[in-house]
């Protein structure tokens, strides 16, 4: 779809044609819990981008990922076809996001650019200037919840840091 919003699962299709090591496992972590937020936290290296691209080829309405999923242990969960691409996801990679603007303009600029994609795909959303609000209208107006993934999400913290 866009930058941000329903980015498929070609980045977990790319990642399952290469060596694999299966982590599906994952998924039972965030299906239908009562956390509204998880946080997958492990050393550099150890696979959270992979994770993420995973999630998004899970849960994305946009695409159908159930052969990317024969033969991982996810498949064989009772829930697994439950919220199988279900959802609209917002996914942010914040190595890419600090490429296009600067530290102090992060925040208002992914705003903006979630914004004019929920807008494009929901014409009939009304933005309101708090970004939560305009969230929630989009959960409404799609009648379900969104996922929000969020990788490098240190990258602001790292990148501030070197600058002082």
């Amino acid at each position: 779809m866009g930058n941000y919003l329903n980015p498929g699962n070609s980045g977990f299709a790319g990642i399952r044609n290469d060596i694999y090591i299966d982590k599906s496992g994952l998924i039972n972590q965030t299906i239908d819990t009562p956390r509204r937020m998880t946080c997958v936290s492990r050393p550099r290296r150890f696979g959270k981008s992979f994770a993420a691209q995973m999630l998004c080829a899970y849960y994305d309405r946009t695409c159908d990922s159930a052969g990317l999923f024969d033969g991982l242990e996810i498949a064989g969960d009772a829930q697994f076809h439950n919220y199988l691409n279900r959802y609209d996801v917002i996914y942010l990679d914040m190595t890419g996001v600090i490429g296009e603007t600067s530290i102090e303009d992060m925040i208002p600029y992914i705003q903006r650019n979630v914004t004019r994609e929920l807008t494009e795909l929901y014409p009939e959303l009304k933005t309101v200037e708090g970004f939560t609000a305009t969230l929630a209208n989009a959960a409404a107006v799609a009648g379900n919840k969104f996922i929000m993934i969020i990788d490098e999400w240190a990258v602001p913290i790292r990148e501030a840091k070197l600058r002082k």
